[in-house]
């Protein structure tokens, strides 16, 4: 509950256009996060590294750490498994963005131009047929058109983009349409083998891909995995729904063995996750398809947007196979993920045709050779050919990279019994992350 205004912290937080609504301490006009800092030092909490707290007071802290409540409880849950999907790589450190900056600028300028050809290559060899699936289904009509409970916040940005993951869904034949605008009959969901009574969405956040998914098609049973906490959640209105059951899981998708939830046990779903940035796509992959035994639940299709491919990492990626069979080493995986982040670091994103379409070396014989000539004479490093490189040029590498490490994944998913593709569910101009991985049983749909 918020302070009451009188009691507020006076700090101003200039983004949101008001006071912080946090309680100011005693004998302070501001909360305990915006009053002045003592000179002590000030160390990362052990428990929660997100806040910090006074070296002398370190000791008494950690023994009444918010988090630290949580984590005990977490720790309790028959589905907690600390590091089950982090993936089986000994090396347990993260390779920071400036790590991965000092690869791509350590090496020589003709070894950077040798792993453009090395990306150009795969990329014209595995996504060539990256289609548009740009859908509006009919089932979400009452979102489309604004026909729903008020209190739920509508942007059309995202209503476009959830209702596309959603018609995929439909298209390839995990979902089923409802037979009223609202709720599905208790008759469509009982005594079918192809009904889908659950849903597990990764990365919920506050749940209104669900929201829209139980609205249009009706689900039984819901499950939210999100680590975080937030407030104005999708959770009151779903609650509100008869005869659906939501459990939302505050834990990491790292530590989640989903065949221990014992709702869920031989129970058919399917797996949702818009924008799973970075590694939490490949986790949420792992934890959906690596032990499948006669309990586990039912996977019947998956729609997983894809983004923040900069944040990946080596260590959870789910299809280390698969990259060094294209020759490219931990090393230059690591530098395609740097590379990644050009292609949505400005506005040319949106505007990039068809990143196959462009040659990144050179646009025709006669800039490869003014290139050649330039390097020779003037540039005598990485970071130097980097600021020469064209804008579009950088963004098509970028959206290249990006495709190869979710083709991957794509690949990944296929190997372990789903027919699976890479589509663009919406178009770039809504947003630039705009890549889907849909999958589900084999049809002709997916071929």
């Amino acid at each position: 509950m918020a302070a009451r205004s009188g009691s507020r912290c006076n700090f101003w937080l200039p983004k949101k256009k008001r006071s912080c609504a946090n309680t100011r301490i005693e004998s302070s006009l501001f909360c305990g996060n915006h009053s002045q800092r003592s000179d002590g030092q000030w160390l990362p909490c052990p428990i929660d590294p997100s806040h910090s707290v006074l070296q002398e007071n370190l000791e008494s802290h950690v023994k009444r750490c918010p988090l630290l409540k949580q984590n005990v409880a977490l720790s309790g849950q028959v589905f907690y498994h600390k590091g089950i999907n982090a993936g089986k790589e000994e090396e347990d450190s993260v390779v920071t963005s400036e790590m991965k900056r000092s690869l791509v600028y350590g090496m020589s300028v003709s070894e950077f131009h040798q792993l453009i050809k090395k990306i150009e290559a795969v990329h014209g060899g595995i996504c060539n047929d990256i289609e548009d699936s740009h859908l509006s289904p009919e089932a979400c009509k009452i979102w489309f058109n604004k026909e729903i409970d008020r209190k739920l916040p509508f942007q059309e940005k995202h209503v476009l983009q959830q209702g596309s993951i959603l018609g995929n869904l439909e298209k390839i034949g995990a979902l089923k349409r409802c037979n009223t605008n609202v709720e599905c009959c208790e008759s469509d969901l009982e005594g079918k083998d192809d009904s889908v009574p659950a849903v597990v969405e990764f990365g919920a956040g506050r749940g209104y891909l669900t929201q829209m998914l139980a609205d249009c098609y009706g689900v039984k049973k819901v499950y939210l995995v999100e680590r975080k906490s937030y407030k104005l959640k999708a959770d009151r209105s779903l609650r509100q729904k008869e005869n659906l059951v939501l459990e939302r899981m505050r834990i990491d998708i790292e530590d989640l063995n989903l065949n221990a939830v014992e709702s869920l046990k031989g129970v058919p779903y399917v797996a949702v996750g818009k924008h799973l940035c970075g590694p939490a796509t490949d986790l949420s992959l792992r934890c959906c398809l690596s032990r499948q035994d006669a309990e586990s639940p039912v996977l019947r299709g998956l729609a997983i947007a894809t983004c923040c491919h900069h944040l990946c990492q080596w260590k959870s990626y789910i299809n280390k196979e698969y990259i060094i069979s294209l020759g490219i080493s931990k090393d230059e995986f690591h530098t395609l993920t740097w590379f990644t982040s050009w292609a949505v670091d400005d506005d040319h994103g949106s505007k990039v045709p068809g990143v196959e379409d462009i040659d990144i070396i050179a646009l025709n014989a006669k800039e490869e050779e003014e290139r050649d000539q330039v390097e020779d004479d003037c540039l005598s490093s990485v970071e130097e050919v980097v600021k020469k490189m064209k804008p579009m040029e950088r963004a098509a590498l970028g959206f290249k990279c990006k495709q190869i490490i979710d083709a991957g994944r794509m690949k990944w998913v296929k190997k372990h019994g789903l027919d699976s593709k890479l589509v663009k569910y919406i178009p770039a101009s809504i947003s630039p992350e705009n890549t889907l991985l849909i999958a589900g049983n084999p049809s002709p749909c997916l071929g």
